[in-house]
């Protein structure tokens, strides 16, 4: 394929840029962006509040990413909330004639989709502003073409009219970075590399004490394209370049975009590089035609978006990938979430692994460097099967002790994110290595939730160094010998003398059960610390994080319990339990757990990701419902318009069974508890 791309015309940007239009600053005040949208240019200085935390979710909601062309700029910013309130309507920032975008701390957290930074491209954004920016947004957003910075002086300039150096936007940056936002995008920049007007110095880092993130990445680093040579003695933290990667997989909500890009830029008859090691997955919107609200259903949004499906797997069959489907015969539903299945089947110690969704940490509990990327990395990842990254510091999380038999990993996670290193998003894009006593103590189920939620940290990604559990996990879910298994775990450890940016330490024996207030995964209180008794309306149990065999079983053992004690789910909440694969639910056939959930009265779904994206049985429906579930994050309509709590999977089940949201001990009577 290569081949195809050596005569492409390909050239840099001018040295100076020109940004036309008008500034649009997200504020806290819904009133302030009505007026812009209205046409009155607002006079912004620092006492004007800007919204902080904007999460992708909110740049383009869920059902927006049903539309995978140019039609998503009439769209930018629809989710975005201001107070109560949703400013912003279809085509306003469109029709407005802005190409700055401004906000506060954390712009694009959240879920990795490509199509909010397009979103706001295609409606005329050509610059983002904000304090700081998110890893996989800004990446996304450079790889696009649409530049970005922190620096608010930029500001007035744009306002002026003024040309501006393109090095303004390049200051500071890596190689490959600086080189990527000179070409307009990675593409183009691809193009360039594959033509020889570029060419990488590999790092020249001596060897050195590393982390296991920083070890693997050494390994896989591409140091002459032209001859596969990979692998460097020793990287640090700022060494940028390319990786070759071992997996690289993606959903229907990215491949039919990355799909688009590919027949467009590089050829309708061209074939991926190497589709073996390519996976795609049916697996968030198999739910969606009984999530989706009937205004919506007339606005033809279900016809758009079942054309995903489509697109992928004609996509699928015509390169010869593997695909995760649906279930068919009439059953709602997928063969995995695309996480768990990365983890069950695919993943092993030492890997790369790049997927299209933030949460692609997940696959991290046995080992290995796997991170989400954008849809335009995904589509170039098909043509060279490398992916751009700079070498991130390292986070040091490290658990001690042992925890009390109520709390899980989930509840190590809540605790993390409302640390103040991490609520002040210093751990943004960084590694995440999580160890300690409790840490080893965890099964493989349990690690994968909080690599899974190193997303909610802001994380590049998070690992957690393979030993005996690994092995045991390989053994089990491969049918590996122990010899095998134990020869991919083999020195796969971090240097007792490897440097870290930071060392957070918790003490496991003093966890309680944690619940994260509506709004935000980092709104974590201890249960008992809940000031009113909260009463629920939906209980949901799955996901990705939350749908794993030890998952399972805790949810199981407490209904056994409320079985045994003839009690059932609160008349007044609707509670769900879905699996992350059919591996899953086989094992909760075999365990009986099919039948205890059904005799509580539960409903079991297959696997998919529905409610937690908003597109499955679970959803609110209004502002002033409660949900208590044990998915990730707990954003801005994520999951409807109501009110969202997140908690382990004892305390999910618990509250089913009381109305309220209950804290489970074991052998406690749930009828009679108050909390």
């Amino acid at each position: 394929m290569p081949g195809a791309l050596e005569s492409r015309p390909v050239r840099r940007l001018p040295d100076r840029v020109r940004l036309q239009g008008r500034v649009l600053f997200l504020a806290e005040d819904a009133a302030l962006v009505r007026q812009q949208l209205a046409g009155q240019d607002l006079d912004w200085r620092p006492g004007i509040k800007l919204r902080d935390d904007i999460s992708t979710d909110e740049i383009t909601p869920a059902y927006i990413c049903y539309y995978y062309d140019e039609t998503l700029g009439d769209f930018p910013y629809l989710g975005l909330k201001c107070g109560n309130e949703f400013p912003i309507t279809r085509r306003s920032v469109k029709g407005g004639g802005f190409v700055a975008s401004v906000s506060g701390k954390r712009r694009g957290k959240g879920s990795s989709r490509e199509q909010s930074p397009y979103a706001e491209m295609c409606a005329g954004i050509r610059l983002v502003i904000a304090e700081n920016i998110e890893r996989i947004y800004r990446e996304n957003c450079q790889n696009l073409g649409v530049l970005t910075t922190t620096d608010f002086s930029i500001i007035d300039r744009v306002r002026r009219g003024e040309e501006i150096p393109l090095s303004t936007f390049t200051a500071g940056e890596g190689e490959i970075t600086r080189g990527i936002i000179e070409y307009g995008g990675l593409f183009n920049y691809n193009l360039a590399r594959l033509q020889g007007k570029v060419v990488l110095t590999p790092p020249q880092t001596p060897p050195r004490p590393m982390t296991l993130g920083e070890k693997i990445l050494a390994r896989h680093w591409v140091v002459d394209p032209s001859t596969g040579k990979v692998g460097v003695p020793a990287v640090r933290p700022g060494d940028e370049g390319f990786v070759v990667t071992d997996i690289r997989f993606s959903h229907e909500y990215v491949t039919p975009m990355a799909a688009i890009f590919f027949e467009q830029l590089v050829g309708p008859d061209q074939r991926v590089n190497d589709p073996g090691s390519v996976l795609l997955f049916r697996d968030h919107l198999t739910f969606l035609a009984e999530a989706m609200t009937p205004e919506r259903i007339k606005e033809g949004l279900l016809d758009v978006a079942n054309q995903l499906e489509q697109k992928q797997r004609e996509f699928a069959e015509k390169q010869g990938i593997k695909l995760y489907g649906e279930l068919r015969l009439g059953h709602h539903g997928s063969e995995a979430i695309c996480h768990s299945k990365i983890l069950e089947a695919h993943a092993l110690p030492g890997q790369v692994i790049i997927g299209s969704d933030s949460h692609t940490p997940h696959a991290g509990a046995v080992g290995c460097v796997a991170f989400g990327v954008g849809t335009t990395a995904i589509f170039n990842s098909w043509i060279t099967k490398d992916v751009r990254l700079t070498v991130p510091e390292t986070v040091k999380v490290v658990v001690r002790g042992r925890k009390p038999e109520s709390v899980t990993a989930k509840d190590f996670m809540l605790e993390i994110l409302r640390h103040p290193y991490i609520k002040s998003g210093r751990a943004i894009g960084k590694l995440v290595e999580y160890c300690g006593e409790a840490v080893a103590a965890l099964s493989v189920d349990e690690r994968a939730t909080m690599t899974n939620m190193t997303a909610e940290v802001g994380g590049f990604t998070g690992y957690v160094a393979p030993d005996e559990k690994t092995v045991a996990y390989l053994m089990a879910y491969r049918k590996m010998s122990r010899v095998e298994a134990a020869r991919l775990s083999a020195g796969l450890a971090s240097d007792p003398d490897a440097e870290y940016c930071e060392v957070i330490e918790i003490d496991a024996a003093q966890l309680k059960p944690m619940i994260a207030l509506p709004g935000d995964p980092g709104n974590g209180l201890h249960i008992g610390e809940l000031a009113d008794r909260v009463k629920v309306e939906i209980a949901y149990a799955g996901s990705c994080t939350a749908g794993k065999k030890e998952d399972m079983d805790m949810y199981a053992r407490v209904l056994k319990e409320a079985v045994d004690r003839g009690e059932r789910v609160a008349p007044w909440v609707r509670f769900y339990i879905q699996c992350g694969s059919q591996e899953v639910k086989r094992y909760c056939e075999e365990m009986g757990y099919l039948e205890v959930f059904r005799q509580v009265g539960a409903t079991f779904l297959e696997p998919s990701c529905g409610a937690c994206i908003n597109a499955g049985p679970g959803v609110s429906r209004t502002k002033d419902e409660v949900t208590i579930s044990a998915i990730n994050r707990n954003f801005p309509g994520r999951s409807g318009p109501g009110q969202l709590y997140l908690a382990n999977p004892y305390t999910v089940a618990a509250s089913a069974i009381t109305g309220y949201i209950t804290e489970w001990q074991p052998g406690m009577t749930l009828a009679t508890a108050s909390r």
